[in-house]
């Protein structure tokens, strides 16, 4: 498979290593720089769910907007919108409440645990273009890897491990929650 590469891109000097000549640009969101992000603990504080009023009575049964909130110990707030199966397993996680069959952040946790892997922690680190960018920080043998990741299913999976959830400064001083219109 590696030759059909070579031989379509034959001209154009395939080389399917990333060496410096190659780097990637360092203004793509996927490839940010490396930055002191100055992080601070945060806690989740809650699920919440927005629904459309009029007159202060809802319109309909289903809420317009989800969102978890994360906030420091500053009271500085991230509020971060998630979809409904998000909301029901950071809710769950919690509230420490298992479901009768693992959803899947807890498989997650289960298929770490069996490779011998830990969750150490959770880093919002970067907010682009209203989306939020997190790793999963793992030790495996003393090795620790970091795992680009939703920022919803690292907060999930956080919740299950106890692990703690920092913010980069940055993230927090640029997503100051508005109120829903």
């Amino acid at each position: 498979m590696g030759n059909d590469f070579k031989d379509l891109f034959g001209p154009f000097g395939w080389k399917p290593d990333r060496g410096a000549e190659n780097a990637p640009l360092s203004n793509e969101p996927e490839n940010p720089v490396n930055r002191p992000l100055n992080e601070k603990e945060v806690k989740v504080v809650a699920v919440y769910e927005a629904y459309s009023t009029l007159n202060g009575a809802p319109v309909s049964s289903q809420p317009i907007e989800i969102f978890v909130t994360l906030r420091d110990k500053s009271d500085r707030e991230i509020r971060i919108f998630i979809t409904r199966d998000m909301g029901l397993s950071i809710t769950l996680a919690l509230k420490n409440e298992a479901p009768i069959r693992p959803l899947t952040h807890d498989l997650i946790k289960i298929l770490l645990d069996k490779a011998g892997m830990k969750l150490d922690r959770v880093i919002i680190d970067d907010i682009w273009d209203d989306t939020f960018y997190a790793k999963l920080v793992l030790t495996h043998n003393n090795e620790i890897i970091e795992v680009d990741s939703r920022s919803s299913d690292a907060i999930a999976l956080a919740l299950r491990y106890r692990a703690p959830i920092y913010a980069a400064e940055a993230v927090l001083e640029g997503s100051a929650p508005t109120e829903p219109q």
